[in-house]
């Protein structure tokens, strides 16, 4: 799809992205062609820049997630937003396909999380040991189709494979995701984890900023978002 038609918020500070999955966020091991040089790109060619784009990375989310990616135009507006997120004070929302409903459909999880690097997966402690660290959520059931459960999900931690793991852990994998125990692949090797929403103060207007991204073009995500 064309990134023009995926910008979700532009001005002269920031811009957003709805990522699709499979993309990355800055450039990895892989070699392949990150988010952010397509953004680039776009801001080069819309505005006729001459020499090299400024664009800071201010967040990532996992390469088969897809949803919103927020990047900063300006290395003030990157230093103000890395703030905000290190001081906690950025709402995310995640849209969640699992293959079970969770007990209770409302609820709040708590764990310690460990990297394990070798296998590029985290584990869930119920408490602290060596090497782990703190992680917090809050979810709720939004909707159910015959076959699968959608829940909302709001983290207040940024752990790697946080909410993956943590939903695991309560036997609610996410579609998909064959890391964390679901039963078999998507189709497109996506996972059913999507960046719905982030909420954040303007790191120069100071005005209160919502952005939310459109669900991806597939059959089972639209029946939820229209359901």
């Amino acid at each position: 799809m064309d990134i023009a038609k995926r910008i979700l918020f532009e001005d002269n500070h920031l811009i957003a992205v709805n990522k699709l999955s499979g993309e990355i966020s800055q450039g990895d091991k892989t070699g392949d062609e990150p988010l952010g040089e397509l953004v680039k790109s776009y801001i080069k060619e819309k505005y006729g820049k001459p020499g090299a784009v400024y664009l800071g990375v201010i967040h990532r989310i996992d390469r088969p997630t897809s949803g919103i990616i927020l990047f900063a135009r300006t290395s003030k507006a990157l230093e103000r937003m890395n703030k905000q997120f290190k001081d906690r004070e950025v709402s995310k929302t995640y849209w969640a396909i699992t293959q079970n409903s969770p007990v209770p459909e409302t609820g709040e999880l708590k764990h310690y999380l460990k990297k394990m690097t070798t296998k590029n997966i985290s584990r869930a402690y119920p408490k602290e040991i060596d090497g782990s660290k703190y992680a917090e959520l809050e979810y709720r059931l939004l909707k159910k189709s015959d076959r699968y459960f959608l829940l909302e999900i709001n983290p207040k931690t940024g752990r790697h494979h946080q909410i993956r793991v943590q939903l695991s852990s309560i036997s609610c994998p996410i579609k998909g995701d064959l890391k964390y125990g679901a039963k078999r692949p998507n189709n497109d090797r996506s996972i059913s984890l999507h960046a719905r929403k982030i909420q954040f103060v303007h790191p120069v207007k100071k005005e209160p900023i919502e952005i939310v991204a459109p669900v991806p073009v597939d059959n089972l995500w639209q029946a939820f978002e229209n359901k």
